[in-house]
């Protein structure tokens, strides 16, 4: 392979070098992926770091870390109401897809995106809270999980135990912010395991031929449950999940923070101007049981000590030593922030109470507690005749025959101004053409 051909594709699409679509081993595809990762790539996909941002990405990945290990201690000491479900060995995903996102954007998370609502704003005591079921808690106690959210500040939309069923909620949200002018890109997670659900499919589907501005970041963990990923589907990479639905789809390393921003900011750019949904495969590893209630004793050893020697947190304190982005004076600063937010908010939720029992009526149905009202950022005439005035009928480029070229040609034509363009990461079929030819019309039998 001549590397110098590399620059040209990554940076264009597949059309401009269609031999590269073929080689389709798994080598190729790594190389291609390095080159993209490790930031010697087109200017627009790498994306800088502050002094300013490298410090704060680092607060919220140790942030994320301390709290869940508080929350285990917690959990043993018998103070967290139901299950505990831990971020261990994800929180690179969490934190850097969440952080690509502007403050008017719109995040669904999952209940292992403990970083994603660190920083959209929510603090250390309302996860605490959460789970140790106190009036104080985003949800005054009825709830002992993350499940809640915000529609007002945070912008949060409250995860569900079904799974995949965030995908079409948040397609909803995403286009009704484009129809009010917003310009706001929608984000949600899912598993590997949750991909597999039929909502997963007919939610990509939807954002994909209405082309919202989500993005929908696939964290593949390797485990779904106790499932690993090679008995839930045939797929070296998931995000070709994504690629079966015209989506744009990339692969990136989940536990390298710098590449999770990189790729996610670009993402979050492409949706933002219009060009679709993307999907962002994320491969990392749940380095815990899925719950506290289990030893996960069918993951190999092995398993561990592979993806342990490659733990996000290590990774990028590594990463702001080799590029002198802080000194030991600026780490130790940002323990110490820690450390008090931790021990100020665990006091605060220890000394609060649990619900009194005439609040269970409450908050049940909507009956006048807050009111919903769309906030449009453009004018109602943009949306209404004649401006809006379309034709009643459909454009057809062509009639879905097989037997011509010219067919094939519009085809392509047609998909190309409908569909995004090709994963970086992944890239679609060569783009030559070729002939297909209909088969022989059978003799009728007499």
């Amino acid at each position: 392979m001549r590397h110098r051909r590399l620059p040209r594709y990554v940076a264009g699409k597949a059309a401009r070098a269609p031999s590269l679509a073929r080689r389709r081993d798994r080598g190729f595809k790594l190389r291609i992926q390095r080159y993209f990762w490790s930031g010697t790539g087109p200017r627009r996909c790498r994306g800088v770091l502050t002094h300013e941002e490298a410090l704060e990405l680092y607060y919220y990945l140790r942030l994320n870390r301390s709290l869940d290990e508080l929350l285990v201690r917690l959990f043993r000491q018998n103070k967290i109401v139901g299950g505990l479900y831990g971020s261990l060995g994800q929180e690179a995903t969490s934190v850097g897809t969440a952080y690509a996102l502007a403050k008017g954007d719109w995040i669904a998370p999952l209940i292992r995106n403990v970083g994603s609502l660190l920083v959209r704003g929510y603090r250390p005591r309302d996860i605490m809270t959460q789970y140790m079921a106190r009036v104080t808690s985003p949800t005054q106690g009825k709830d002992g999980t993350c499940h809640f959210g915000d529609l007002k500040t945070h912008h949060v939309v409250a995860p569900i135990s079904m799974l995949g069923d965030l995908i079409p909620v948040m397609t909803g949200v995403a286009m009704a912010g484009r129809y009010l002018g917003q310009k706001i890109v929608a984000m949600t997670w899912i598993g590997d395991g949750g991909t597999s659900t039929g909502a997963f499919h007919e939610g990509m589907n939807l954002a994909a031929v209405q082309r919202a501005p989500i993005v929908v970041v696939l964290e593949n963990n390797q485990w779904a449950y106790s499932t690993p990923v090679n008995r839930q589907a045939p797929l070296h990479d998931f995000a070709d999940r994504g690629r079966a639905y015209g989506i744009a789809s990339y692969t990136v390393d989940g536990n390298d923070l710098v590449a999770v921003l990189r790729i996610a900011r670009e993402a979050v750019e492409r949706a933002r101007q219009g060009h679709g949904p993307v999907l962002i495969e994320a491969k990392t590893m749940r380095m815990l049981g899925h719950a506290q209630h289990d030893p996960a004793e069918y993951v190999p050893r092995e398993m561990y000590e592979y993806w342990k020697a490659r733990d996000p947190l290590s990774l990028y304190e590594k990463y702001l030593d080799q590029r002198n982005l802080w000194d030991e004076k600026e780490k130790a600063a940002i323990h110490a922030r820690i450390e008090r937010e931790l021990a100020s908010d665990l006091e605060f939720a220890e000394n609060s109470p649990f619900p009194p029992p005439e609040l269970a009526e409450q908050g049940v149905y909507c009956q006048g507690c807050h009111d919903i009202k769309a906030e449009w950022r453009r004018a109602k005439e943009e949306l209404m005749p004649p401006k809006s005035s379309v034709k009643p009928e459909w454009i057809i480029k062509n009639f879905g025959a097989m037997e011509t070229e010219a067919a094939v040609a519009a085809d392509h034509a047609e998909q190309s101004d409908a569909a995004m363009e090709p994963a970086v990461a992944h890239p679609g079929q060569t783009a030559g053409k070729r002939k297909i030819t209909a088969p022989a019309p059978r003799r009728a039998r007499r």
